[in-house]
């Protein structure tokens, strides 16, 4: 994550002793209040990467195995009608880029859920897919673009060359109003691709914003929200609403710096309520090394 290479350093001058104190300071899981019935619940969490065939260390399977009852635990905690998830992608040397172990997992246990952004891995990435209840929310196009000078080739890399980086986004209907979710999840190592992905973003979803329609983009930013990142996209239309604390946590529960997973929102979509950050252990365990955030919201 962006700035996980900054605080990856910073943490090493905390000592074994200091990190256990911090970790445990929130290993039980926070309540949040139930969403309002009149209220569309919209969720991003980050769930991390998980390596095929790797049999030790935090992105393997014997770790996603681990995983995967607190998954399913604070995935049903958070209680949205639609998910944003990033780095839900299974790699591994000549896979099959269809594979999404953590997807699967998910949606199985959740079948009020289904997955949009989402398709054939040959012409649509999975790997970032947003979940929505089938019950209530109808999807009704679906689209990505990658950061990159070919925004529109898919698995294109970075800017700079780096690995790819995407948005992916669904339309929706809820009680017969729409709206756009795009998903970010902007490279962790160059501020340059990031600073190029929040002109992209901001190019993209002007058009829709002309056209009075109602977007949202969330995600992993990997960037604060009173930084120049966030306010490219802001200045496009966007108000990214507030987040309090830290929702990248190394794995233990450590919060060193301020939000990088946020909600933005366009006119025609109102807050109701406080943004809520899901953070502590699920089913005895953390999920993924960032906390699940949640807002809810009427469609104006």
């Amino acid at each position: 994550m962006g700035i996980k290479t900054v605080m990856k350093w910073a943490t090493l001058g905390l000592g074994a002793a200091a990190l256990a104190v911090l970790a445990a300071c929130n290993p039980r899981p926070a309540e949040i209040a139930s969403p309002d019935d009149s209220a569309l619940r919209v969720g991003t969490f980050n769930v991390h990467y998980l390596i095929l065939g790797q049999s030790e260390g935090p992105w393997s399977e014997a770790a996603f195995a681990a995983r995967k009852a607190p998954l399913d635990a604070v995935c049903k905690a958070m209680d949205a009608d639609i998910i944003a998830f990033q780095e839900m992608e299974s790699f591994g040397r000549g896979a099959d880029k269809n594979i999404n172990l953590v997807r699967d997992w998910l949606l199985s246990q959740n079948p009020d859920y289904a997955a949009g952004a989402n398709g054939d891995a040959s012409v649509f990435p999975i790997t970032q897919p947003i979940f929505y209840r089938g019950d209530r929310v109808t999807l009704i196009d679906q689209g990505w673009f990658f950061f990159s000078d070919t925004p529109d080739v898919i698995y294109a890399r970075t800017f700079n060359g780096s690995w790819p980086a995407f948005a992916s986004w669904i339309e929706v209907e809820v009680d017969g109003k729409r709206m756009k979710v795009v998903n970010v999840h902007n490279d962790y190592a160059s501020r340059s691709n990031r600073v190029k992905s929040s002109d992209l973003i901001a190019a993209r979803i002007a058009p829709w914003l002309a056209a009075d329609e109602r977007v949202m983009v969330v995600g992993d930013f990997n960037a604060l929200r009173i930084g120049a990142l966030l306010r490219i996209v802001a200045d496009a239309g966007i108000d990214f609403v507030p987040v309090r604390g830290a929702t990248y946590h190394l794995n233990r529960g450590v919060g060193l710096f301020g939000a990088i997973d946020h909600l933005g929102i366009s006119d025609g979509i109102t807050q109701v309520g406080d943004t809520q950050v899901l953070r502590g252990q699920f089913a005895g365990a953390y999920p993924g090394d960032h906390y699940p955030v949640v807002g809810d919201f009427v469609l104006d």
